[in-house]
């Protein structure tokens, strides 16, 4: 916007150029035609071309964008937008590839020192420790007030504002007036008044009461939202919990909903950990749950937890690219996909047994649709004491743990139930066959 008043008052001083200014959050499109339309008679009937300067361009629909297209593709007008957001984003690719992007990147310590410095010379607020007298805030000689600032008060607004020199100068006009109105306040002892209160001395402490807090760049549905939840997932990945916890802060302070970092964790548990550490999923859904529970700024020490847990957590891509892989190859499957194998499908009628749905399903792992059903097995890891064999497969848990039950006849067992420590067989008749562990 700066900028923009900068060509305009240059385009008075040059006849051949005319400059228009107007606020896309309160310009309709039938404005947008009017100016386009002042625009050709202008260089029509006077060959002078027109500058448009529209601020927050991003608040313009698709609609407004496309009126101003053609216009700018032929060169009746010269568009200038100003805008915080990404134009990525917020502009039509159209309307975008006919402009030029420039960005303002956020100024320097050094650049704000340097507008502070000429703020504190144009109001004839001198700093503490130099040998410029300080002027007048009003111009009046009997109300005149010596104000003075220190270095270290100046530095803070500069650290503090995040390169916003637009938030450096109403925090410093903030800090000014609050100490102006004390000053000015009435007091008892009348012979001081005349000395002490026409001496004010801006410290760095009335400087933070000014701001508050930190200027935080965040937007919550802008570039920003996207490169911090982007950072916050690449810290996390490479195992850094001090960083990672940094972003979280960012966003947190930013005024990000924490539901929504919450939901990115329960991603991240399963895309970037996955296997490595099942528990990591418990972990991220037990945060959102809590998030949900109690709200910010509570929860800010759930997500916490959960990021440094997250961080700490062996990593495994295992799930995640096994998934793609399975994508990839449906997607890239050539003619009719494969029906159901036979054993693999559900049969709950008898003219679906019949057909052979489900048939030796029980003894089958889960094979790909072109494989052929698998053989009757007999699992060799279970053994009864009568030496028979336990055809079931439905002992994974015993098997993963090798214990082998023990029993006192052999039968065709068909599953198993636990009760405290005891394992309890039954077959096709449901009769219950203790067994013990050894």
């Amino acid at each position: 916007t700066s900028l923009a008043h900068v060509l305009a008052s240059n385009s008075k001083k040059r006849s051949s150029t005319r400059f228009v200014s107007l606020s896309a959050t309160s310009a309709s499109t039938d404005m947008i035609r009017e100016v386009v339309k002042q625009a050709q008679n202008e260089l029509k009937l006077f060959k002078r071309r027109t500058i448009a300067f529209f601020d927050e361009i991003h608040h313009f629909n698709k609609i407004q964008q496309n009126t101003l297209l053609p216009h700018v593709e032929c060169g009746t007008i010269t568009l200038i937008g100003a805008t915080t957001e990404n134009p990525s984003f917020q502009i039509n690719s159209a309307l975008l590839s006919r402009c030029r992007v420039i960005v303002l990147e956020k100024l320097s310590v050094e650049a704000m020192e340097t507008i502070l410095l000429r703020a504190l010379n144009s109001l004839g607020i001198s700093i503490l420790g130099q040998d410029k007298e300080a002027g007048s805030v009003d111009g009046s000689k009997e109300s005149e007030l010596h104000i003075s600032i220190e270095p270290e008060a100046i530095q803070s607004i500069a650290y503090l504002c995040d390169g916003d020199a637009r938030a450096a100068l109403n925090g410093l006009h903030l800090a000014i007036q609050a100490k102006v109105a004390e000053a000015k306040k009435p007091q008892n002892n009348f012979a001081q008044k005349s000395t002490l209160a026409k001496k004010i001395l801006i410290k760095e402490m009335h400087i933070k009461e000014g701001l508050q807090r930190s200027h935080i760049l965040y937007d919550r549905a802008g570039e920003e939202h996207y490169n911090c939840i982007s950072a916050l997932h690449k810290t996390m990945r490479a195992s850094d919990e001090k960083a990672a916890l940094y972003w979280l802060a960012r966003m947190l302070e930013g005024g990000e909903d924490p539901l929504y970092v919450a939901r990115r964790l329960v991603r991240f548990a399963s895309e970037d950990v996955g296997l490595a550490d099942p528990l990591a999923l418990t972990q991220a859904v037990s945060a959102y749950q809590g998030c949900h529970f109690i709200g910010m700024p509570e929860c800010e020490v759930i997500l916490a937890q959960c990021v440094t847990y997250l961080s700490r957590a062996p990593k495994s891509v295992e799930i995640y690219m096994a998934y793609d892989a399975v994508k990839e190859s449906l997607r890239n499957h050539k003619g009719p996909l494969p029906s159901v194998p036979l054993h693999l499908r559900n049969a709950p009628t008898k003219l679906m047994k019949d057909l052979g749905y489900g048939k030796d399903c029980n003894n089958c792992s889960l094979n790909k649709p072109d494989d052929k059903p698998c053989p009757m097995k007999k699992d060799e890891h279970f053994t009864a004491f009568a030496g028979g064999q336990i055809t079931s497969s439905h002992f994974a848990l015993v098997l993963k743990m090798n214990f082998t039950p023990l029993c006192s006849a052999a039968f065709d067992l068909s599953w198993a139930t636990c009760s405290s420590n005891h394992y309890f067989l039954q077959d096709k008749s449901r009769k219950s066959i203790p067994c013990f562990i050894v």
